[in-house]
């Protein structure tokens, strides 16, 4: 039986974030489980057949409004497993490698610009947020939209790692867990330092919970999805990509900012939205 409590150690020690552990996690559950109905049997170890049969069954299984998994999605899995067979492979488990990225399916990069909404989107979301007296929220929001940093940095973020006097702020659990420097503007700012004067006292963590000692991805969507069905975390990640790059920054000062370690990730910020693109569609 797999010992998931050591693959996360194996996880951690190889340097992967707390976010891809979660992730990893709940995709091995998932092959187990369907291991264990498929086989009656309890999961020891990964043989080839069984996973590219499981390959077969994600491609084919209905999720979401009847729609296929798509290929991303099914990616994340496949790498999950790539990581569990290096950690059987690193207990002396098993042997052999039976799978690799190489099994992951191919698909076309991104065209179309990834986010679909606009400055007055972004300003309207914060506003009614600043209305109804959530600081916190408010702060969260205008941190995203305004320096297109990832929900999990932002909240991932301690007290002293802020500098207000050089407005700057340091991300110290990025993608990898890679370090950088992000740059603030006014309105970040003065929305932290209105937070900060209401926030609770004790506690190291920028944003704090009565129940935890940081503030958990999942309530902030939950308090995203009160205002807006559109505006999420990650959508405000995708707003100031590209309207960074509309008001005049290169690409290399996008993506040191966000932590893109790929500058062609960012170049898809340049394309046009997928709306632009229907709407170009119907000019032919």
């Amino acid at each position: 039986m797999i010992n998931l409590e050591e693959f996360k150690e194996f996880l951690l020690n190889d340097g992967k974030s707390d976010n891809t552990i979660k992730s990893y996690t709940i995709n091995i559950t998932g092959y187990v489980k369907w291991f264990k109905e498929s086989f009656e049997l309890e999961l020891t170890k990964l043989h080839r057949d069984n996973v590219i049969e499981y390959k077969s069954y994600l491609m084919n299984i209905k999720k979401f409004k009847g729609k296929n998994l798509n290929g991303r999605t099914i990616n994340a899995k496949i790498s999950s497993l790539v990581s569990l067979n290096r950690f059987l492979v690193d207990k002396g488990i098993q042997k052999e490698f039976v799978i690799d990225k190489k099994d992951c399916i191919k698909i076309q990069t991104e065209y179309a610009n990834p986010c679909v909404i606009e400055k007055k989107d972004v300003e309207i979301f914060r506003q009614i947020i600043l209305e109804n007296g959530d600081l916190r929220l408010y702060a969260i929001s205008t941190l995203l939209a305004y320096t297109g940093i990832r929900i999990s940095e932002a909240l991932s973020i301690m007290l002293n790692d802020i500098c207000f006097e050089s407005k700057e702020v340091i991300i110290r659990k990025g993608k990898g867990n890679k370090q950088r420097i992000v740059y603030l503007n006014s309105k970040a700012i003065q929305a932290l330092r209105s937070y900060i004067k209401v926030r609770r006292a004790d506690g190291e963590y920028l944003f704090v919970s009565r129940e935890n000692p940081n503030l958990s991805r999942s309530v902030v969507n939950r308090e995203f999805k009160k205002y807006s069905n559109i505006v999420t975390p990650h959508m405000l990640r995708h707003y100031y990509c590209s309207h960074a790059l509309d008001m005049g920054y290169t690409i290399a000062d996008v993506a040191n900012q966000v932590g893109h370690s790929d500058v062609r990730t960012t170049l898809l910020y340049t394309n046009p939205s997928r709306k632009k693109l229907k709407d170009m569609a119907e000019l032919l």
